[in-house]
């Protein structure tokens, strides 16, 4: 008769707890924000902000061959999840519904299960799914924690807080300071002179500040004849704002695989197009190659995307030169009545294979 007691009591005994990742996470790591100060706000700059968008660009730029799902809409809110969260989570139905939070179940650290938060309009809703059901791409996954991404911002947290702080202190200055004021000395007059002067001198915003007698500065001596106003601009040069902010910009552009020189107001267009190469090469196409074999294992199907067409990062130059010389070398092998073996063994010890086009 007590079996319905003692049953109750060992279900009562298992306590469930959300992951790293789910929503209790976030809610404490927002009050730790809160209690103390602002932090994390490197994202709110131009410069990250820049960064995200190439991303998010070049993602809705990429060419997808083996599935619908995967359109140019998916892709840039997949590049934006990806540049500020580190990872993404897609819901797949008949498109790919985007999720704003989840926590999940796994084995042997791969995910099994998913509690998924879809947002709506009037509200998000909650859904169950397996992992099959679900398509997660992680960026820069730790040891610990496989199944969790971390952001280019969180990898380079001093750089992205150095840039919030110099950001947010030039901002307090330019709000605050009186830049362009001055101290106006007069030698002569008394206090409704004073009050006259100041009265021609209001609304002229960074004119003047204050009006003092010369015996009010000298503390009551003898007035000293051409004595100038005293600025009262802070000297900003003297902090090296200039060196600290572009050091600052420069590194979080080198966490989000941006060379520094792309966004250097003097550059050129040969590295402009260095910078691009780089960025598609070295940082967007791993990440396509990660969602496409991702994609592969969810949909049931073979996907390949391709960022470095669509980009164009590759010399355009260069690669007519290349056609030139491969186009003459095959006329040579051809009048030499060399065989196509030997014209194959010849571009193999160069690694140019058809599996590398």
């Amino acid at each position: 008769m007590l079996g319905w007691l003692f049953k109750r009591q060992e279900q009562a005994a298992i306590e469930r707890r959300s992951s790293g990742a789910g929503y209790t996470a976030a809610i404490l790591a927002a009050r730790q924000s809160y209690i103390t100060g602002a932090s994390g706000l490197g994202e709110a700059t131009a410069t990250v902000q820049a960064c995200a968008g190439l991303w998010e660009s070049a993602f809705a730029m990429a060419r997808v061959v083996g599935t619908d799902l995967l359109d140019r809409r998916s892709m840039g809110l997949m590049a934006r999840a990806l540049a500020f969260r580190g990872e993404a989570v897609f819901l797949i139905r008949d498109r790919l519904v985007p999720c704003s939070d989840w926590d999940l179940s796994t084995r042997d650290g791969e995910p099994r299960a998913y509690r998924l938060s879809v947002p709506e309009a009037g509200g998000g809703r909650s859904e169950t799914a397996l992992a099959a059901e679900v398509l997660h791409v992680r960026l820069a996954a730790d040891a610990a924690s496989p199944w969790t991404g971390s952001p280019p911002l969180k990898r380079a947290q001093l750089s992205a807080g150095l840039l919030h702080e110099i950001e947010a202190a030039l901002h307090g200055v330019f709000r605050d300071a009186p830049l362009g004021s001055m101290i106006v000395p007069l030698d002569a007059g008394g206090g409704e002179a004073l009050e006259e002067v100041r009265g021609h001198l209001r609304g002229r915003r960074g004119g003047a500040l204050v009006v003092e007698y010369l015996s009010q500065a000298i503390a009551g001596g003898a007035p000293v004849p051409g004595r100038g106003p005293d600025h009262l601009t802070p000297p900003l040069r003297e902090a090296a704002v200039n060196e600290a902010l572009a050091a600052a910009q420069a590194s979080i552009c080198t966490a989000f695989g941006v060379l520094p020189g792309l966004l250097n107001p003097a550059t050129t267009g040969p590295m402009v197009r260095e910078a691009q190469r780089h960025l598609a090469t070295w940082t967007l196409q791993p990440l396509a190659e990660l969602l496409a074999e991702e994609a592969s294992a969810k949909l049931g199907t073979p996907v390949t995307i391709d960022m470095l067409t669509p980009l164009q990062a590759f010399d355009s130059g260069g690669s007519a030169r290349a056609v030139a010389g491969l186009v003459q070398a095959l006329a040579q092998a051809k009048e030499a009545g060399l065989s196509d073996a030997a014209v194959a063994a010849a571009f193999s010890a160069l690694d140019w294979t058809e599996a590398r086009g």
